[in-house]
């Protein structure tokens, strides 16, 4: 199946129907009189998050959402039938953005939870609403309320826990080979993943998910390369494992672009916990390591860790940092709750 993480989209709500204008009058039947019927409500339309879906690719296909029109009012009271909603099912971390492209209308996290996003027309009165002793015979019905028809953005940031980051070939994709069930393409020449894999990772018993997406050079704050697509993915992640390729010739240099990319790119992504691990030791001799390790341990500002995706040297350890953040920014959250629970005033 292929990724896509982003669709426009053009809805429509459902027109509310016309009330109508109907009078009963039948021989040996004592009451006559207005019995104009209102008109039935527009359908809506609707976003609603699923499960089993990690792409948007079904709304490359199809662009148009319409909801049914109400119907309209009938003679002897009766009512026009309700137009049906319609239901766009988004993956779940899917973002509805307005056709502004800034403006977030909706941010959809969890399993099952749904945004009215185009409400559907209200039905018109019949002539039977207008009557009253003053006005017997009311020759007057309202029209059902117009359709809103607008365009929006759906924006997917996948959930997950950790995410990888790194220049291309940093070896975030072997690591993501070498510790889930993912199979991410690897090979022996240079190149850059093109789509954001997600692995499930486990270590001690716990599991975790890891989102590995496509390698940041220079200037992808600027939009340069495939990386500043895709960094919105990890915007979710509590923790940022970013590799250091060993081999590159620069690694502190590599550390340095990243650094200013994620600080460029905005939001609160450069103010994550971020774990640095210098990769691919298995191809330097113990010295070389050493000299890495401390030099990219000054521009860090922090210890930095190693291991190799190919040998599995220090990748245990690299896991169960990985998992000790995780579990920390969890506790913030639930303290953050419980914070603002005690806080809430209580009414009666």
């Amino acid at each position: 199946m292929k990724f896509l993480d982003l669709a426009k989209v053009y809805i429509r709500s459902g027109a509310g129907g016309a009330g109508c204008i109907s009078f009963r009058r039948e021989k040996f039947i004592e009451y006559g009189g207005p019995d104009g019927g209102d008109g039935g409500n527009g359908g809506d339309v609707i976003v609603e998050a699923v499960d089993g879906l990690n792409t948007l690719i079904d709304f490359r296909y199809q662009q148009h959402f319409f909801a049914g029109s109400g119907q309209h009012g009938m003679g002897s009271q009766r009512t026009g039938k309700d137009g049906e909603d319609k239901i766009l099912r988004v993956p779940v971390g899917t973002e509805i953005i307005d056709e502004d492209e800034e403006t977030v209308i909706a941010d959809l996290t969890e399993v099952g939870q749904r945004v009215v996003i185009a409400k559907g027309g209200n039905g018109g009165w019949g002539n039977l609403h207008f009557k009253s002793a003053t006005n017997q015979a009311p020759r007057r019905a309202n029209p059902g309320q117009e359709a809103i028809e607008r365009t929006i953005w759906l924006r997917l940031k996948l959930i997950a826990d950790v995410g990888l980051l790194g220049m291309p070939n940093a070896g975030k994709s072997t690591f993501l080979a070498a510790t889930s069930n993912a199979r991410p393409k690897v090979a022996d020449y240079p190149f850059t993943t093109l789509v954001p894999n997600l692995g499930v990772v486990g270590v001690d018993e716990v599991e975790f998910v890891v989102a590995d997406i496509p390698g940041l050079i220079a200037g992808a704050s600027e939009g340069r390369g495939l990386g500043d697509m895709f960094l919105g993915h990890v915007e979710r992640c509590a923790v940022l494992l970013h590799l250091i390729d060993g081999t590159s010739g620069d690694p502190a240099g590599d550390l340095v672009t990243i650094i200013h990319e994620l600080e460029q790119y905005g939001g609160e992504l450069a103010d994550k916990p971020r774990i640095t691990v210098l990769n691919k030791i298995d191809t330097l001799d113990a010295e070389e390591r050493v000299f890495l390790r401390d030099e990219l341990a000054e521009v860090a500002s922090g210890p930095v860790m190693m291991m190799s995706g190919v040998s599995r040297e220090g990748i245990t350890d690299v896991l169960r940092a990985l998992r000790a953040e995780i579990d920390d920014n969890r506790l913030r959250h639930r303290t953050a709750e419980a914070a603002e629970e005690e806080n809430e005033e209580w009414r009666p």
